[in-house]
């Protein structure tokens, strides 16, 4: 007879299966050659001032895109969270909207807008801010599905009592909203950047493939059939995501530790 504990069984192997092998893989291949030996050169080749400058690259990129998201869905989380303003979820249906429509087809379609605008890729700063918008505009919506929902939890009674005991609207928002929806913005952040880093799709058709971030160097990789240098690309850049998501988090603990050491105090 099947038990509770049996329902799990489906999701282990579908995650065994289609993750952790996977990733097995990547790593094995990370530090192996085509022969199967074992050999570092693979990061080696990863890390030469190439690689080192698209990397870079999509770091700049993947941190513009995202703190302009946030600038940009912040706000207006705040106000489709906001009873007064959007007394309806059909608001936010319209930003989530988007996301319906297949990946590749926002791309060209937004590339063709730009063109209509004359915002081209004649210099390297167009070429740069093309892709950032481009980036902005896609995943924006990503930043405030998770923001809206955190503000919708947010304790309205405690931005009436910063208020009642002598805040002004600035101080509210600097020290009672931000620090309440801090896990709603780690959230949003971590959904922005590390797809930002990824996304060769939007690299190459806004900037006519010329280009290039790490979501470009990991494909060229694997269509050339160098396995073993797209794996370890792969790793480096899986390795970079993960130190900013525990630190993301750490800052997270120690905000959520510092204001129960307040006790309680508003601001």
């Amino acid at each position: 007879m099947l038990n509770r504990k049996h329902l799990v069984i489906p999701y282990f192997v579908f995650l065994l299966s289609f993750v952790l092998t996977p990733i097995i893989l990547i790593v094995l291949y990370s530090f192996t050659t085509s022969s199967f030996e074992f050999t570092f050169k693979n990061y080696l080749t990863v890390f030469t001032q190439s690689n080192v400058d698209t990397l870079v690259t999509s770091l700049v990129i993947a941190f513009m895109s995202t703190a302009l998201c946030l600038i940009i869905g912040y706000p207006l989380a705040y106000l489709l969270a906001d009873r007064k303003v959007n007394k309806s979820t059909v608001l936010v249906y319209f930003f989530v909207m988007p996301m319906l429509v297949n990946f590749v087809l926002r791309a060209n379609a937004t590339k063709e807008l730009f063109n209509l605008i004359n915002l081209g890729t004649e210099t390297s700063f167009q070429m740069y801010v093309s892709v950032i918008i481009a980036m902005v505009y896609d995943y924006l919506p990503f930043v405030i599905l998770p923001l809206y929902s955190t503000m919708l939890k947010l304790d309205k009674n405690l931005v009436e009592a910063a208020s009642d005991l002598g805040a002004n609207p600035i101080k509210v928002f600097f020290k009672v909203i931000i620090p309440n929806t801090i896990p709603g913005i780690i959230s949003a952040a971590t959904m922005v950047f590390m797809p930002s880093m990824c996304s060769y799709v939007i690299s190459d058709v806004f900037s006519n493939q010329k280009l290039q971030i790490m979501g470009n160097l990991i494909n060229q990789y694997f269509n050339h059939q160098q396995w073993n240098y797209g794996s370890a690309a792969s790793i480096v850049l899986l390795v970079i995501l993960f130190i900013l998501m525990r630190y993301t988090n750490r800052a997270n603990k120690q905000l959520e530790n510092k204001d129960e050491g307040k006790g309680g105090k508003l601001w």
